[in-house]
């Protein structure tokens, strides 16, 4: 079964358009490493300029094989030369009761 995931990325100083190329990559290649499902993720920027990107990966044991994933884990330090992984409570739009964000489109 597919787990559903949101994963938020805060920029570091100076770093929001390298952050933005890794993004770009990251669900292309997580699907083509079979990792994730074929449905449609969503990439979305809040106020403050963190990248929250919602996708469903395949199941758990997908998860844990992402890990040990060579092209997953060079893509994964260009995240963190660019970004902090921040929880989802922590972006001020989730305070709301139906937060808003910004597309981000490829």
């Amino acid at each position: 079964m597919g787990v559903i995931v949101i994963a938020c990325f805060k920029p570091k100083e100076g770093k929001s358009e390298l952050l933005l190329e890794a993004v770009k990559e990251h669900l292309p290649l997580l699907r083509k490493e079979g990792l994730i499902t074929e449905r449609e993720g969503i990439i979305m920027r809040s106020k403050d300029g963190s990248i929250i990107e919602v996708f469903e990966w395949r199941s758990e044991d997908a998860v844990n094989m992402a890990h040990t994933n060579k092209s997953v884990l060079k893509l994964w330090e260009k995240f963190e030369e660019a970004c902090e992984y921040i929880p989802v409570s922590d972006v001020e739009e989730t305070k709301n009761m139906f937060p808003g964000f910004e597309p981000v489109n490829f």
